[in-house]
């Protein structure tokens, strides 16, 4: 028998003679008026439908997936610069996995110029004009590792200024075409030499900015406008994205700009929050701040972080601790990052969260619970790094895509070692490996070294044979348990494996981990993605 239906289609209504959509977005009207042909005469089905039709149409402006209507006032931005910053928040789901704490990444290399020193850029500007130093027609000089350029050029662009930017000869080649492309001309340096040397990036850009007519030089690393750019801005969306409930704070470490203007903020607000910063291996900015000395800087990849002196605008007086993590460390999380997160970001995002999620695996992270929101800045874009950190060739070239070891594969595992000892019960036993979906467990002996491996099998074949829960597990574990260090290469677990389902890892005589067959196939998966 024919049935009328109604059906809403975004902004149309479609009858279907057979109560069906037609098409993938139709949907029926929670009015939707169904008849027998029998039940009712083609004048008493005309007046329902049309009854059926107007309280469907009231209905579609709930119904409709359309768009809202315009706003009154076009929403378009005067010019670029107005979409500087707003950079959400994004959670870390595969790398922090075991980590108590929330941790999200405030992602700012959607900024328009692709990295956090957007924020920079147009503030150092317009200090400079308020305070009359910068005049119409003027030129702009700074040394940079790329991003600060970058943020400069963009408002310079806007603005009417001329860019003269110093690079160290380290930086990537897309960065130097990125600051040709605004017509700013680059001049390189080599890397290796003292700030005050008068061949450093630093001494350069003094030099140009001296000679070059109606020139400033914008000052990074000691214009008080850089932390506060992140006073303003930084810190206080990071406050409103977490409602308030933000309590750690981790970033690299460059100029010091971004950790001090935002951590200042942060902790103005709640003393409680801690400022963590990350540096590279190399930098002296760990020893500065662990003795209060600055010791000698020595080289490193990693670019826009760490230094070799101690700018004026780096406040370690909000700094609460500083994790060091080095160049492998900081490239193959930045890799991870892209292939396990979808975040496409540069080498110092993969430092800042290598130094994260080593510092919320420390001690000093115990205090931490599910209830605590972690963010990590993310300063800038992969796009930048193609011919480097994502180029295989290089990384294979500068020692970083070396055989993984057994230290990579527990690099992302808590610290606590799931153990147990001789008195530990049958029952405590299968406790803990069903609490913790494991299937074996590392005795350890009175002193905390080890003493056996006790696994499912051996469990299963004791009550099998009419064991009592309550019996302790020595005796059940075998003693001869094979056993790895950090440093043995995944490589050679494929062998060892075929003796032995598990080894132990031992750190300086003590238990650091555990491995399975399965712990390496996902290991392995990983890196392959």
């Amino acid at each position: 028998m024919p049935i009328a239906a109604i059906y809403i289609h975004t902004d149309r209504i479609i009858p279907h003679p057979m109560g069906r959509t037609q098409a993938p977005f139709a949907r029926p009207s929670p009015l939707c008026y169904h008849a027998r042909s029998n039940d009712l005469s083609s004048q008493q089905r005309k007046g329902a439908l049309h009854a059926a039709l107007r309280s469907a149409m009231k209905e579609a402006s709930v119904m409709t997936t359309d768009p809202p209507m315009a706003a009154t006032t076009p929403r378009i931005h005067e010019h670029i610069i107005a979409t500087i910053g707003n950079t959400p928040l994004v959670r870390l789901n595969k790398l922090a996995r075991g980590i108590r704490p929330t941790v999200a990444v405030k992602v700012e290399f959607l900024n328009p110029g692709g990295s956090v020193k957007d924020r920079i850029g147009i503030a150092m500007i317009e200090d400079a004009e308020r305070r009359g130093l910068l005049k119409p027609g003027g030129t702009i000089v700074e040394p940079t590792s790329g991003n600060t350029g970058m943020g400069l050029a963009i408002a310079a662009a806007i603005k009417g200024y001329k860019c003269i930017f110093v690079m160290p000869d380290k930086m990537s080649e897309e960065k130097i075409r990125a600051l040709r492309a605004f017509g700013a001309r680059v001049v390189i340096t080599p890397t290796a030499v003292e700030p005050d040397d008068p061949r450093s990036y630093y001494s350069v850009s003094k030099r140009l900015a001296e000679e070059t007519p109606n020139a400033i030089l914008a000052g990074q690393y000691w214009n008080p406008a850089n932390p506060e750019a992140h006073y303003r801005s930084t810190g206080p969306e990071i406050w409103q994205q977490t409602a308030g409930r933000v309590s750690v704070f981790i970033a690299g470490m460059g100029t010091g700009g971004t950790i001090s203007g935002t951590g200042k903020y942060l902790k103005e607000r709640n003393p409680a929050v801690k400022v963590v910063g990350v540096d590279p291996v190399g930098s002296l900015y760990t020893e500065y701040f662990r003795t209060g000395v600055l010791g000698e800087a020595h080289g490193y990849k990693v670019e826009g972080v760490g230094e070799d002196f101690l700018p004026s605008t780096m406040d370690f007086g909000v700094v609460d601790d500083v994790v060091q993590v080095s160049d492998r460390e900081s490239f193959l999380m930045t890799r991870r990052l892209v292939r396990e997160e979808g975040i496409f970001c540069g080498g110092s995002c993969g430092l800042a969260v290598a130094g994260a999620l080593k510092w919320l695996r420390s001690p000093a992270a115990e205090h931490l619970s599910e209830d605590d929101i972690v963010v990590v800045l993310l300063p800038d874009s992969g796009s930048r790094y193609l011919s480097k950190v994502f180029d295989d060739n290089w990384m294979r070239e500068n020692g970083f895509l070396e055989a993984a070891t057994v230290a990579d594969m527990l690099a992302d595992r808590p610290r606590e070692v799931i153990a147990a000892n001789e008195a530990t019960t049958v029952a405590a036993a299968i406790r803990l490996m069903k609490t913790h979906g494991i299937s074996q467990l590392p005795v350890l002996d009175g002193q905390g070294g080890l003493h056996g491996l006790i696994s499912e099998s051996d469990l299963l074949d004791y009550l099998l044979n009419g064991g009592a829960m309550d019996h302790s597990v020595e005796g059940l574990h075998a003693h001869e348990v094979a056993t790895v260090t950090p440093d043995t290469p995944v490589e050679e677990l494929t062998s060892l494996f075929g003796r032995s389902a598990a080894a132990v890892v031992l750190d300086a005589g003590k238990v650091a981990g555990i491995v399975t067959k399965i712990d390496v196939i996902d290991f392995l998966a990983s890196r392959n993605r």
